[in-house]
């Protein structure tokens, strides 16, 4: 089966804002008591689980045939031989989300094959919806959008996401951020991937570059820079940014200057 990409898009929408509901009710009384660790530094609470459970089943019945890749694991059907995947993230920023802070989304992606062909980030505290589906452009609360026109580094804000559990290569990684900071507006660190590539969608970011990223991080915010006229690709090639766990995200412009910084400090650390 085919889906309608278009139409589907708007009832995931929906689902991500029901989710978004649910976390929104519980920041004032999220129980401390129930937080627990995954990993180094690597959160997750009860919000999470029973956000991804009505992602679930939501999906589920909106387009039975597909299969799933969840952060936290509810849903045994990950058979990676179909041909279409949901991948979902009910709560990207766990850790703002724990420490009151306000960025934190609800990310889902449709996969065909590796490709995403849908995606919505729905980023609770702010209400805001961006919704895209392959070859009908991104939308923000239903409105149009589209990636800055800055052409050179020195005009852009840039995303990234700080390394917190895996420290390989972290002198390449510093080498890269100071480059960047000497060629920039600036660097944020926001706490939400999702949310990062969602602003590069939209123009607020001009790029955003992570490595150590998961799927379920950035399959829907990479359909959503892709259909709002930006670049994604892995930092040093053209490949698979989905799965590969390194994302460069930009408007396109200053794509291959940011991979320029990228292949320079990057290379150089893999042949140490």
């Amino acid at each position: 089966m085919t889906p309608d990409l278009l139409q589907l898009s708007y009832s995931v929408a929906g689902l991500c804002r029901q989710a978004g509901a649910f976390i929104r009710q519980q920041v004032s009384s999220f129980d401390q008591s129930k937080i627990v660790t995954k990993g180094l530094h690597d959160l997750v609470s009860y919000v999470d689980k029973e956000s991804e459970k009505m992602l679930v089943e939501g999906l589920q019945n909106l387009f039975p045939e597909a299969g799933f890749v969840t952060e936290e694991g509810t849903v045994a059907n990950s058979d990676a031989s179909v041909a279409y995947r949901w991948i979902i993230d009910p709560l990207d920023g766990t850790t703002n989300f724990i420490h009151g802070l306000p960025c934190f989304a609800v990310s889902v992606a449709l996969a065909r094959g590796n490709e995403p062909v849908l995606g919505v980030v729905y980023e609770v505290s702010r209400d805001e919806c961006f919704r895209g589906a392959q070859g009908h452009g991104a939308f923000l609360n239903d409105q149009p959008i589209h990636v800055s026109s800055a052409t050179q580094m020195d005009d852009t804000l840039i995303a990234t996401g700080l390394p917190f559990y895996k420290f390989d290569h972290m002198d390449a990684y510093l080498a890269i951020l100071a480059e960047y900071a000497q060629h920039s507006r600036g660097i944020r660190r926001w706490g939400s991937a999702a949310t990062d590539l969602a602003y590069v969608a939209c123009g607020r970011f001009d790029s955003y570059f992570e490595f150590n990223i998961n799927a379920y991080d950035v399959a829907a915010g990479i359909l959503l820079v892709r259909e709002a006229g930006g670049r994604v690709t892995q930092w040093l090639a053209d490949g698979d940014p989905v799965f590969n766990r390194e994302t460069l995200a930009t408007n396109g412009h200053v794509h291959d200057q940011m991979q320029a910084v990228l292949k320079q400090h990057w290379k150089e650390s893999y042949k140490s």
